[in-house]
């Protein structure tokens, strides 16, 4: 092994709307091809609606929404990463899920000012790889939803 990094991170590698980007992996529980998914009405805006995990009800978060991107096209297969918030489950719908990666700190820079608008405010991190950027994305800010919740000017 060469030199020792100080505190390495681990993420989980998706791409949404052609961005890759990163969640940390203890923060994961599964990953799982999108199954069929039942809309709730009045939902927040960001949430697909509710699958069913082994039993457990879980609420899908389509991450193309909550960054700002236009919906996939109809019919693609998306995958779902299954991610654990205060003993609750919810699913964060990427376009296609890669590889678990570690990261070494001096890869890590904060995020830059050229990221805007949800990515901006979703991303915690961005980490410089050999052939492009990886955002890292904040789980807590991507299922904070309610009162403490970005206000949505679309609606």
């Amino acid at each position: 092994m060469s030199m020792v990094m100080d505190e390495p991170r681990l993420l989980l590698t998706l791409e949404v709307g052609g961005r890759m980007c990163g969640v940390p992996v203890p923060r994961v529980r599964d990953v799982i091809r999108c199954e069929r998914i039942a809309r709730v009405p009045l939902a927040p805006p960001g949430v697909a609606g509710v699958l069913n995990l082994r039993g457990r009800i879980v609420t899908a978060v389509d991450l193309r929404e909550r960054l700002g991107l236009p919906p996939a096209d109809p019919g693609a297969q998306r995958m779902s990463v299954v991610v654990e918030q205060q003993t609750e489950l919810y699913s964060l719908l990427a376009d296609k899920v890669g590889d678990v990666l570690t990261l070494a700190s001096d890869l890590r820079t904060d995020v830059p000012n050229t990221l805007r608008g949800a990515w901006r405010e979703h991303a915690v991190a961005v980490h410089r790889l050999e052939d492009q950027l990886l955002i890292e994305l904040d789980t807590d800010r991507l299922l904070a939803f309610g009162a403490c919740a970005p206000v949505d000017a679309r609606r």
